[in-house]
C-alpha cells in the first residue's frame, strides 16, 4: 500500500484473516465479502488443500450462508453432521479436513459485508473465549470499513486539482478527524490504531492551507487532549464534547485546561488555532 493511502477493501480482509488465524490459534482461518448476495473466498490462510480457493457461498447455503443472511455468527461443532445447515459445500469444507466451523459476519451499519470464518480439523469444544475473540476481530474489520468508507467518501469533496479547499469541504474533513478520533479511542487493537492514526495525520494535510508553514511546538498533547481539542474544533460546549466522548463534563474542562497550558494559549479557539498551526489537528 502505498504511503498516505487509504488501504483497500482486499488488504482490511487479509489482515483481518491472518489476525483471525493468530489470535484464535485455531489452524485455518478465511472470508470473503459479500457480493450480489454471496460471499467469495479470497483471503485464506493455513489452508492444507486448494478446495478453498474461490468458494462461493450463496445467501441462506451453508453455515456462511445463514450467518449471512441471519447477521448473527453460526457454529457447527461437527460440520460433517450437521444438520442446522445445508451442505452445498461439503466438497469444499470437508474437502479441506474442516470438521469444526465458526461464521462470523462482518456488520456495517446493520448490513453484512462480508463473513469471516475459522476452523479446525478435529471435532473439540469450541470455547467462549475463542468466539468472543472471532467477534472481535469481525468488529475491528467492520469499524475500519466503515472508516474507510467514511473518510473515502468525504476525500472524495475534495478536487485536487483545486488550488485550495474551500471552507465547506475543510470542515468536512474537520468533523470526520473528529469522528475518526471518537472511533479510534474504542479500539483495542494497537494495530487499528495506527493504520487510523495514518488516516487521520492525511486528513490533517489535506486540510492544511499550506502543510509546509508547520509552527513546531515543545508540548506533547495526549491523545485525549487532542480528542477534545478536535471537538471544541467543531464549536462544540463542554457537555456536547463530554456526551460524545463518554467523559464527565468537568473531566473535558480539565483537559481542556491542562491543552491550553500545554499550547500556551488563553482560550479554546486560540488553543485550536496553535494545534492547527503545529499540524496537530485539521
Amino acid at each position: 500500500m502505498a504511503a498516505g493511502a487509504l488501504a483497500t477493501d482486499d488488504e482490511l480482509l487479509t489482515h483481518a484473516v491472518g489476525d483471525l488465524a493468530s489470535r484464535t490459534g485455531l489452524p485455518v482461518a478465511f472470508g470473503g465479502f459479500e457480493q450480489a448476495n454471496a460471499v467469495e473466498v479470497t483471503s485464506i490462510v493455513g489452508n492444507r488443500t486448494p478446495h478453498l480457493s474461490g468458494l462461493v457461498v450463496h445467501a441462506s447455503r451453508g453455515l456462511g450462508g445463514r450467518a449471512l443472511v441471519e447477521r448473527r455468527p453460526r457454529l457447527a461443532l461437527d460440520y460433517r453432521s450437521s444438520r442446522n445447515i445445508t451442505h452445498d459445500y461439503d466438497r469444499a469444507i470437508l474437502g479441506e479436513g474442516i470438521s469444526t466451523l465458526f461464521a462470523v459476519p462482518v456488520l456495517v451499519s446493520g448490513r453484512a459485508r462480508g463473513i469471516l470464518y475459522c476452523g479446525s480439523w478435529s471435532t473439540s469444544p469450541f470455547g467462549e473465549s475463542t468466539a468472543r475473540t472471532a467477534l472481535q476481530v469481525a468488529a475491528d474489520l467492520a469499524t475500519e470499513l466503515r472508516v474507510r468508507e467514511e473518510v473515502g467518501r468525504r476525500l472524495a469533496l475534495v478536487s485536487p486539482a483545486a488550488p485550495g479547499i474551500d471552507v465547506a469541504a475543510r470542515e468536512e474533513l474537520r468533523e470526520t478527524y473528529a469522528q475518526l478520533r471518537r472511533v479510534a479511542a474504542d479500539v483495542s487493537d494497537a494495530g487499528i490504531r495506527r493504520r487510523l492514526s495514518d488516516i487521520e495525520r492525511r486528513l490533517a494535510v489535506l486540510s492544511s492551507d499550506d502543510a509546509g508553514l508547520i509552527e513546531p511546538i515543545d508540548a506533547k498533547l495526549s491523545p485525549r487532549e487532542i480528542d477534545v481539542l478536535s471537538c471544541a474544533a467543531l464549536g462544540q460546549t463542554n457537555a456536547e464534547i463530554a456526551a460524545a466522548l463518554g467523559l464527565r463534563e468537568g473531566t473535558v474542562k480539565s483537559y481542556l485546561q491542562s491543552a491550553m497550558a500545554k499550547l500556551d494559549a488563553g482560550t479554546r479557539h486560540a488553543a485550536v488555532a496553535r494545534a492547527r498551526r503545529a499540524g496537530l489537528l485539521p
